[in-house]
């Protein structure tokens, strides 16, 4: 069994490539977000 394939990804298959660029992508995505929303609440950018 994988590290990966523990904890909070407890399913089968969660150790594969596609999987964890997958999800890399979705909290890269979230955060990139978040500060893109912080900086135009702070700054006021239009």
């Amino acid at each position: 069994m994988s590290d990966l394939n523990r904890g909070i990804m407890k399913f089968n298959g969660a150790d594969k490539p596609v999987v964890i660029a997958v999800s890399s992508v979705i909290v890269l995505g979230a955060i990139a977000g978040l500060i893109v929303w912080a900086l135009q609440v702070a700054y006021a950018v239009e």
